[in-house]
């Protein structure tokens, strides 16, 4: 049983990077439960489990008799202000090319570190089998919502005659979004320490800092070389919780989020990307040391 479990967080992982990466387009169905069993070698239980979380998370919906359909759109990448190029890309690349460096730097604010985990898990498995280089240094620096505030998402959404208790509703999701984002954190954490464990990464640095600060926007940086920007997308949509219930809430939802990729220009510290990659690498470093412990 510990084994399917493995085997399907990795299956969430690479399923939920075939969609980022447009494998599995907005509005297309997955492959039917019987053939990713059989794909990746797991009961039909094991997917459905998988299935259920990417339905939770808000990546596909499940109805019985239509299959699972994709619902996100993968996000942009713009190179510059004017020109957007016509293929669909996601965070993945931009993992892709920092794990592609002999020293891995990056600063990142986010909500949930959800999409992060599974680009980093794809990295961290073909580190593993040898598919790409292991670099010799890993360093990650996140910034998260801190538990002394409260989350203004997901929210329920109830008719105005309801009768429902919306605070209650609210409790729930405040501590279901807690525990999603506690999970992605503490994975980064292990896959990426693990490495080191393993010995097939020299030094591996993970810091994760709680702030009183919940993000519009993700924020992706790569020390000196590019960096990633983009506001969440507010969406209507049903969670699934823990005990079969269903509630309507308003969310935000980082998948399909326009991602805003910009590069520094070592030549022109003028250039947009160079103010770019300057200002929001000055505005994390001054976050990370305003609310480091006393």
């Amino acid at each position: 049983m510990s084994e399917e479990r493995g085997k399907g967080a990795t299956i969430l992982a690479t399923l939920r990077s075939r969609i980022s990466e447009g494998e599995y387009k907005p509005g297309s169905n997955l492959p039917p439960q019987r053939d990713l069993a059989t794909e990746f070698g797991v009961s039909r239980d094991t997917i459905q489990r998988v299935l259920r979380a990417l339905g939770d998370d808000g990546w596909i919906e499940s109805r019985q008799g239509s299959g699972s359909k994709v619902l996100a759109t993968p996000p942009l990448q713009v190179t510059s202000p004017t020109k957007v190029p016509a293929g669909r890309v996601a965070l993945g690349p931009f993992v892709a090319r920092a794990f592609a460096q002999q020293t891995v730097e990056l600063d990142v604010f986010t909500f949930t570190s959800e999409s992060l985990d599974t680009h980093v898990r794809v990295q961290a498995e073909a580190i593993r089998h040898e598919q790409i280089p292991a670099p010799e240094r890993i360093a990650l620096r996140m910034l998260l919502p801190s538990d002394e505030i409260e989350l203004p998402y997901p929210r329920a959404r109830v008719p105005k005659d309801s009768t429902a208790d919306v605070a209650e509703l609210d409790r729930k999701l405040q501590v279901r979004t807690r525990e999603i984002i506690r999970r992605h954190a503490s994975s980064l954490r292990n896959v990426l320490r693990n490495l080191q464990a393993d010995g097939l990464v020299g030094d591996v640095e993970v810091r994760v800092r709680e702030v009183p600060l919940v993000p519009t926007h993700k924020l992706y940086l790569r020390r000196g070389a590019e960096g990633l920007l983009g506001p969440y997308k507010i969406v209507e949509r049903t969670i699934l919780m823990d005990d079969d219930s269903e509630i309507d809430v308003w969310d935000v939802l980082g998948l399909g989020s326009t991602l805003i990729r910009l590069v520094h220009d070592e030549g022109d510290p003028g250039a947009i990307g160079s103010m770019f990659m300057e200002s929001w690498q000055d505005w994390f470093d001054a976050c990370w040391h305003r609310y480091a412990p006393m």
